[in-house]
This record gives C-alpha cells, sequence and structure tokens, in this order.
C-alpha cells in the first residue's frame, strides 16, 4: 500500500457513520457519552477521580443545556524551529486532528447537538519566550485552520474543531503585557533568587524550544529566565478562566500534573506534541500505521520519503511523507 491509497483510506473510513444504538434516556445517554469520552481505545493514561466526576458533571451540564459536549486542548501555535516543517503545520497535525475526529464521532452519532472540539492557542507568548517571528506564529495558525478546513467534510456535521488564540481573550495587546509584566515581578519577588529551580529534564525542554540568542547563551541563567516569564504567562493564561468552566472538558496528549485532562495522545501509536514533532507512516503487516514522532523519536528513525498529494489540502509540508523502514 502506498502512502497516498493508506492516508486516503483512513479519511475516507473517518467519513463512515457510525451505528450506535440510541440511549433511551438522559441517564443512559450521559453515561454512553462518559464511557465513549474515556474508553480505554483511546485514552494513553488512567484518570482521577476527581476528574472523572468532573468529566460526568461536564457532560450533564451540556446534555441538559442541549449544548454540544464541550472539549478543550490546550497547546502551542508555533512548529519547533528546529524541524524543516517549520513555520507551517504538517501530517502531524492532519493525524492528531483525524484521531480526535475517530475518538468523537460516536458520540456525534447519538448526541444530536454534537461536539465542540476546541484548540485553545498559546499564540502571543511565543515571540517573546521562543524568539520566533510573529509572521511564524500567524503562518502556523493559517496553516493549522487548512488542516481543519480539509478535516471538515470528513466529519459529522454536528462536530465542531476550532482554534482559539489567547491573545483574542484580551481587549488589546496592551493590556496582555501589562498583566504579564504584574505576573513576572510578583513571581520574581516571591521565588529565592526571583528565579525557578529546574530540573535537567526542564533545562533540556526549554533548550529544545527556544531558539536562543548569542546573548542568552552567554548568561549562565538564560533558561532559568525564560522559565520565570513562562510560568507568569501560565498565571496570566490561568486568570482567564477560558477552561477552567464546569462545563468545559481539557484534553492533551499526556497528564497534566493535577490530573485535570484526559490524555489521549496524538494517534493510535504515538503520545508526542503535534506542533514539536512531526508526522510519518511505518508499516504494519500491509498497512501503514500514522505516527508522530518527537525530534529524539526522529532522530533515531530511517525512512524513505513517498509522494503524496490530497485534493484540497494546502501548505509546503503536504507533498511528501516519511515512511519508516521495517
Amino acid at each position: 500500500m502506498t502512502a497516498q491509497d493508506s492516508i486516503q483510506s483512513a479519511l475516507n473510513k473517518l467519513k463512515q457513520p457510525v451505528e450506535l444504538p440510541q440511549p433511551k434516556n438522559e441517564a443512559e445517554l450521559i453515561d454512553t457519552i462518559f464511557k465513549l469520552l474515556t474508553s480505554k481505545k483511546f485514552r494513553k493514561y488512567s484518570l482521577t477521580e476527581e476528574y472523572a466526576a468532573h468529566i460526568r458533571n461536564a457532560i450533564t451540564e451540556n446534555v441538559r443545556a442541549s449544548q454540544p459536549i464541550n472539549l478543550t486542548f490546550l497547546g502551542g501555535c508555533y512548529k519547533l524551529w528546529r524541524l524543516d516543517e517549520a513555520p507551517e503545520s504538517d501530517w502531524a497535525e492532519l493525524f492528531a486532528g483525524m484521531y480526535y475526529s475517530r475518538w468523537l464521532k460516536p458520540v456525534c452519532a447519538i448526541y444530536e447537538p454534537g461536539v465542540w472540539f476546541d484548540f485553545f492557542l498559546d499564540d502571543i507568548i511565543v515571540s517573546r519566550i521562543n524568539n520566533l517571528p510573529e509572521s511564524d506564529v500567524e503562518a502556523y495558525r493559517t496553516s493549522r485552520q487548512n488542516v481543519l478546513d480539509f478535516l471538515k467534510p470528513y466529519q459529522p456535521s454536528n462536530f465542531n474543531m476550532t482554534l482559539t488564540g489567547i491573545s483574542s481573550l484580551f481587549k488589546t495587546r496592551d493590556e496582555y503585557e501589562q498583566k504579564l509584566e504584574q505576573a513576572i515581578q510578583k513571581l520574581s519577588s516571591e521565588l529565592p533568587g526571583g528565579l525557578p529551580e529546574l530540573s535537567e529534564a526542564d533545562l533540556a525542554t526549554t533548550a529544545l524550544n527556544v531558539k536562543a540568542t548569542p546573548e542568552q547563551l552567554a548568561d549562565p541563567k538564560w533558561r532559568e529566565k525564560v522559565e520565570l516569564v513562562h510560568s507568569a504567562y501560565m498565571m496570566v493564561k490561568g486568570a482567564t478562566g477560558y477552561s477552567a468552566p464546569a462545563s468545559k472538558i481539557r484534553v492533551f496528549t499526556q497528564p497534566f500534573p493535577n490530573g485535570t485532562c484526559i490524555a489521549v495522545g496524538t494517534t493510535k501509536d504515538s503520545i508526542a506534541k503535534f506542533w514539536v514533532s512531526v508526522g510519518a507512516l511505518q508499516p504494519r503487516g500491509e498497512d501503514l500505521r500514522q505516527l508522530v514522532l518527537s525530534p529524539k523519536q526522529l532522530e533515531a528513525a530511517t525512512f524513505n520519503w513517498q509522494d503524496v498529494h490530497l485534493e484540497g489540502l494546502k501548505g509546503k509540508n503536504f507533498s511528501k511523507i516519511r515512511v519508516l523502514e521495517p
């Protein structure tokens, strides 16, 4: 099977309707939606009892209001600068979107208001902490929207994927900048020495994501200073309350430290964050499995390129794809 045939076949399967028995009453509907959202077929990590209760309560609130089941995915609005694919989306974003669509289409089949899957994007902070031009952020956002537009015909009519940038929650850029500076000052005043202490893993993550300047590299504490701004930003982000309502269910690729999300990975075989990774295919029997490879996984991989052309899929990264060697 060629890469082209494999991806198109997966898209065609995504479009096929799901046949499920209709729940007989509200209680059965809520219970069925809960089981579908927390299914181990898609969920990669366990749920805390507290968040399982939150999920059930959120479903109940949405059902009683006849509103779509509201899922919010928190993530970055950039493609990792180290990747040749930057600054645009690639197969990783498409494969993740397909995976989440497969996960949630059964909910759409039994619940008429459907599902709202909202990607809550860290857009406004990228240029400051990652040293990427804002034009790269906009290029990524545009390419992400192109992927969502391409997927739409393959999704149920009552399934809606959207992009919400955090920048849209502030009246002006000055308002955001003021709140960020206040948070930086507050956090710095509360930390010994004014900077956070980072583990080796934290230091490595910062070094991977930030396109460090020569001036930063000359400063032994540059990564701690970046993380101070990032932590302050997280305070500002949290203060918006956007993903906090009782009616919303948080989703991510991996567990949050406080357990407040459903961790579903990015494909059946991957958990890497798609915006800092690339999409690839892996031979498995007569099929090709969709993968999302982190930079470390990509570095260790051996692969060949195959040409692909999917009508309507725009962007510089969608004319060929990596196919791993068996």
